[in-house]
């Protein structure tokens, strides 16, 4: 008995321990038994700041809030004892000692404002999280510094209770909310219904899911910021009893703001109509009762939307907004929107007190508008007198592909503190995808607690010490032919860090350097999604090289967690180069009627798209399974896994219906190179189109015309191909991809990579 109630007491003594603060809760999950080796101080400071000290064999971590310890945890764990945890690996087996501090070491800050997400994150990536996944990535956060979340999970749930309050039908809902995979559209006043309607089960869900996340945020000292009210409103016409007729009486200033690349839009109400403040605190009263209040709510007013009535008080728009903010959500909150294209517009911030408003610059390492002269998107004036953070995109529509813009980050970031400091209050993430480009992710988040300026050599060379664990490995400055594995690993991120992740300025691209497998196929193939903006600025021989030198160190980091993703992603990068430069080549051949040459390099094409798809199979995180199974694992029935399997692929190929994925240009915005993905998608359509050219070639079909030697034939096959219903299919079909990696990582990119660059 005595044995037992010991056991008992060491187990209890045990959990009070390990949840002694957010951060051992944290370092627990990380590793058991990681907590009991740190020493975690949260000291009173008005300066953001963390600390690194030793207390015998225990490393001390002090920062005077609980993200800022994280983010001195993530330091130490990185520059000292070589564990970097990633979107790829957050688990981490540390040393039985760690590594000592020798001497005591301080970061700073005066950047106390940390956000995350866009609004489309929540769809492209986390359309279909769990709680176990959620609270995963909340450590990640807490680890980069973030401190003041977008918190969108649920949001649907607010409304489906205001609206049956204001008397709406479960039929009129389930036609207005948008299904998981497009909630963030709808959100953002961009389209209603599509991907619905949603079972009721969801909503249960959801709301449960919401709530752990917004408990966890808070205890970390997080302040989440939540959706709040645009004025937004069904474009239906609403029950005249509960809207006072106005919807029905002519008196309305609502708007549907026409389309949006062919979805009908949501109404807006407009400053007049008397619906605005029932609907606003209706919205607020829902949202407490859900989820308590906020000190920071996100509204987006007029999100891409050019065809505003000519007579519409956009300023006083903007103060209706925040009054009912202030007055029915929480007086002492701030509004917190998207500096994105033309919004926020001048006359609403014109309008709105200074110390009310926070603008996300969405795009600053690329076309920040803060005022910056050599900005593709340079606003006069910046965002006035109002308080703003500098933001990162990096990447549009989950799109998979290395890329990033280090030199213009860093100096825009730079410049930024120099020139714009007044206003510049915080920083953020707002990614269209995550899980992708860690390295960007890294850069970003360093670069405020860096009391001198980085050089990007430097600071590379740092972050491919951590990211593989080099350090205190003395194997790996064993010499091969005159090289070490050091050396060769850094020659490498050399070509890779002054190539393809250094777009530079005048780039105006969005996202990574799109897969031409991916792009449907014509004789002028280049970029897949229809806003890409992509231009050349890398030597895509670069990639292979690089992915040489990868596979032949393998061996040398085989264990490495983080070597065997990368591996994957460079090989990866490496043969989508490849397919360019063969795609180029067999259309010269076409264009040469050169028959022997374009069988050879269809063939080759055609062989490289197969080859990619086998070397994704390794990695969980670029199988479409994956993605497919999160989304059938949420649901309740054979219905809602069916519904949710259908968003999930929608999503990722024609986007939305006809009509909307052609002529309004959203099909393939969202493409991945993911196994299963490549194989059953990308790969027939290739075939078909490639196909027909041969036979063109070979005299059994009418010759595609090229140049301008002749005119376009409308009964051409080439030319008159139904892509949308070679697609539409396999968006319906419920065949099994597994979420499981197949076969070695190691020996795959080995024979694929060898096999390619003989």
């Amino acid at each position: 008995m005595r044995r037992l109630i010991f056991f008992v007491t060491m187990i209890f003594v045990s959990i009070l321990m390990t949840a002694a603060t957010p951060v051992d809760a944290m370092l627990e999950r990380i590793d058991k038994g990681a907590s009991s080796k740190f020493v975690i101080e949260k000291k009173s400071s008005d300066v953001d700041f963390f600390e690194l000290d030793q207390q015998g064999q225990k490393v001390v971590v002090r920062g005077n809030t609980w993200v800022n310890i994280a983010v001195g945890v993530n330091w130490y764990l990185k520059y000292y004892a070589g564990i970097h945890l990633s979107w790829n690996c957050m688990k981490a087996k540390l040393p039985s000692v760690l590594p000592s501090v020798e001497t005591k070491e301080r970061h700073e800050t005066d950047l106390k404002l940390r956000y995350d997400f866009n609004y489309c994150t929540f769809s492209y990536s986390m359309a279909f999280w769990d709680w176990e996944r959620w609270q995963t990535e909340i450590d990640w956060m807490a680890l980069h510094g973030i401190n003041m979340p977008l918190a969108a999970v649920g949001h649907e749930c607010v409304w489906r209770n205001m609206m049956l309050r204001l008397g709406y039908s479960e039929e009129q809902i389930g036609k207005f909310i948008a299904g998981p995979a497009f909630l963030a559209w709808w959100e953002m006043n961009n389209l209603e219904g599509w991907g619905g309607p949603l079972p009721l089960s969801w909503y249960g869900q959801q709301e449960k899911l919401q709530k752990q996340i917004l408990k966890r945020m808070k205890e970390f000292g997080m302040h989440p910021v939540l959706p709040g009210y645009s004025g937004m409103c069904p474009s239906f016409e609403s029950t005249a009893s509960e809207t006072e007729g106005a919807a029905n009486s002519g008196e309305s200033n609502q708007s549907s703001l026409q389309l949006w690349n062919g979805f009908t839009r949501p109404g807006i109400l407009y400053p007049g109509d008397k619906r605005f403040e029932k609907y606003a605190k209706v919205f607020y009263e829902e949202t407490k009762k859900l989820y308590g209040t906020a000190d920071y709510y996100s509204i987006d007013p007029f999100h891409e939307a050019s065809n505003l009535p000519e007579d519409l008080d956009i300023g006083e728009a903007g103060k209706e907004i925040l009054k009912a903010m202030k007055q029915y959500g929480n007086e002492h909150s701030t509004w917190v929107v998207q500096g994105w294209s033309e919004n926020p517009r001048p006359e609403m911030l014109d309008a709105l007190p200074n110390g009310d408003v926070l603008v996300l610059d969405l795009f600053s390492e690329c076309r920040p508008q803060y005022g910056a002269k050599n900005s593709i998107w340079h606003r006069e004036n910046g965002y006035g007198e109002h308080d703003w953070a500098f933001c990162m995109l990096e990447n549009f529509g989950a799109n998979v592909g290395m890329h990033g813009r280090m030199d213009q980050l860093i100096n825009n970031y730079y410049t930024a503190q120099k020139d714009f400091s007044k206003h510049m209050k915080g920083w953020g993430f707002t990614m269209e995808g995550s899980e992708t480009n860690p390295v960007m992710y890294e850069l970003m988040s360093e670069l405020p607690w860096r009391e001198e300026k980085i050089t990007k050599d430097k600071w590379v060379m740092d972050y491919v010490y951590a990211r593989y664990g080099i350090n205190n490995k003395p194997e790996l400055t064993h010499v091969v032919n005159h090289h070490s594995p050091i050396n060769m690993m850094l020659g490498a991120w050399d070509l890779l860090s002054k190539g393809i992740y250094n777009c530079p300025v005048g780039n105006n691209q969005q996202g990574p350097h799109e897969s031409v497998f991916c792009s449907r196929p014509s004789l002028d193939c280049f970029q897949a999604s229809s806003w890409s903006k992509m231009t050349n600025y890398y030597d895509p021989n670069s990639t292979m090289n690089a992915a040489i030198v990868y596979v032949a160190f393998a061996d040398f980091l085989k264990d490495n967690e983080n070597f065997r993703y990368d591996l994957i992603d460079l090989c990866r990068q490496a043969i989508a180069d490849r397919g360019r430069i063969v795609y180029n080549q067999l259309v010269a051949d076409f264009k040469s009627f050169d028959k022997n040459a374009f069988e050879k390099h269809k063939a080759e094409f055609l062989d490289l798209i197969l080859k990619q798809d086998s070397l994704l199979a390794t990695r969980s995180e670029f199988r479409v399974g994956r993605w497919i199974n999160q989304a059938r694992s949420i649901g309740k029935t054979t219905e809602e896994k069916d519904l949710y399997e259908w968003n999930a692929r929608v999503q990722i190929t024609t986007w939305g219906n006809r009509y909307c994925a052609d002529t309004g240009g959203l099909r393939d915005y969202a493409h991945k190179e993911w196994n299963g993905l490549l194989k059953d998608f990308y790969y027939p359509r290739w075939k078909h189109y490639l196909d027909i050219l041969s036979d063109e070639l070979n005299g059994k079909l009418p010759v595609l015309p090229v140049g301008n030697s002749s005119w376009k034939t409308p009964d051409n096959p080439a030319l008159t191909i139904d892509w949308y219903a070679m697609e539409e299919p396999w968006t319906l079909q419920h065949n099994t991809y597994s979420s499981l990696s197949e076969g070695n990582e190691i020996e795959t990119a080995k024979r694929i990579i060898s096999q390619i660059a003989k």
